[in-house]
């Protein structure tokens, strides 16, 4: 397969990839950023042409030239949350050469002398800013992308409001370029004007007392606004553990309530997915509002009913079934849809809903056990035991 597409990552400095040069000069037409395209020096008389409005016009423009030699610049590291992982899915991997430079990343960790590797690496470019408070930890540090000069007084917000308000945040403009600069400030001192084209990082400082969520399963019941109608803490913990999220997989959570599994889910590994359905809009609102709060802003809610809502939904890697269970072919339906692999978990709590799972255990298998828990607290002046409503569980693979 021949390449046709080549990236070129560039500098502010305006120095081009190892081999950019080359591919700048066989190029027919390079696309790219106005700020790019004049940092370049583009050949006299190639093509050149900024990117369009909306952005996502340019997938068929490249198409149309397919057969032409391309080039694109793009900033540092195109791979990095960049253009590159874009184009990767609507071009194959053989059409394209990519020729990186130094990332944002490993320039404003040299600059801060932190450890790449030991750094978190996010980003916030054309995305909710709320992301980050799934990140925090005690003695995190984070390098974020941002969108322009506004984040970092958002961040700052965050963390004040999340308890890490001692936090240091330091903004890096115009890494490598003639207009570097560094701000220094912190979070709840924050009032500086930085320039839109930035990297951000945090250097993240809790609080004295500071009610830390880990990204464990098993948050707290009151991490959630609820009505009473989720999955509890002790429980939730225990179905995560069956489900078995991992990177880039995607959750059907069916009677999301107020999204606390689809939550912690999207909590546990790096770019999960989760799709809620949930009828009630009540419920729907405290979910959205639930998943804003702790970080994974990306939980999509649909106000739907199992059997009937699955249609048309992606292939999921994991289903669980959290409500509605007596709902004829639920879980024929949920197996269907679900991929070769992947876990199916579904929780009951009443007569009706055991009977659907024992047939469920009996006909396919996997495992079926029930769980309780129970709470000390006040009986008079004296402490003893109050059971939480028992829970059965069924969980399995498919083959």
């Amino acid at each position: 397969m021949t390449s046709w597409l080549t990236l070129i990552g560039i500098g502010e400095d305006g120095a081009l990839a190892p081999g950019g040069r080359d591919a700048l000069d066989q190029a027919d037409l390079v696309y790219g950023g106005k700020r790019h395209l004049a940092l370049a020096n583009v050949p006299a008389g190639t093509e050149t042409r900024s990117w369009p409005s909306p952005f996502a016009d340019v997938y068929e423009d490249l198409k149309q030239l397919s057969g032409k030699n391309v080039a694109v610049l793009a900033s540092g590291d195109p791979m990095w949350f960049g253009i590159g992982a874009s184009l990767l899915r609507h071009f194959p991997a053989g059409e394209m050469r990519v020729l990186l430079s130094l990332s944002a990343f490993q320039l404003a960790a040299a600059r801060m002398g932190w450890s790449l590797q030991e750094s978190e690496c996010l980003s916030v470019h054309g995305r909710p800013v709320d992301m980050v408070r799934a990140a925090l930890y005690p003695g995190a540090r984070i390098l974020l992308l941002t969108s322009n000069s506004d984040t970092p007084r958002q961040v700052a917000d965050i963390l004040a409001d999340e308890g890490y308000g001692r936090t240091e945040l330091t903004v890096l403009e115009h890494l490598g370029g003639a207009s570097e600069r560094i701000v220094r400030g912190t979070a709840e001192g924050w009032s500086h004007a930085v320039a839109d084209l930035h990297t951000l990082a945090l250097n993240v400082i809790a609080d004295p007392n500071v009610r830390f969520r880990g990204r464990t399963a098993g948050l707290a019941d009151d991490a959630f606004r609820h009505d009473g109608k989720m999955t509890k803490q002790d429980i939730r913990a225990a179905t995560l553990a069956e489900l078995k999220p991992y990177p880039g997989a995607l959750l059907w959570d069916i009677g999301a309530g107020c999204g606390s599994v689809a939550i912690e889910w999207l909590r546990a590994a790096d770019r999960t997915q989760a799709i809620g359905l949930e009828p009630n809009a009540g419920r729907r609102q405290m979910a959205a509002d639930n998943a804003l709060a702790l970080g994974v802003p990306h939980l999509e809610l649909k106000d739907a009913s199992a059997p009937e809502g699955l249609a048309d939904l992606p292939e999921p890697d994991a289903v669980f079934i959290g409500g509605g269970l007596t709902a004829p072919g639920i879980v024929a339906a949920a197996m269907d849809a679900l991929k070769a692999g992947g876990q199916l978990v579904a929780n009951a709590v009443t007569l009706e809903s055991e009977a659907v799972l024992l047939e469920a255990y009996q006909t396919l298998g996997g495992n079926l056990k029930r769980l309780s828990v129970q709470k000390a607290s006040a009986v008079g002046s004296l402490t003893g035991w109050r059971p939480q409503m028992t829970v059965t569980q069924w969980s399995v693979t498919k083959s």
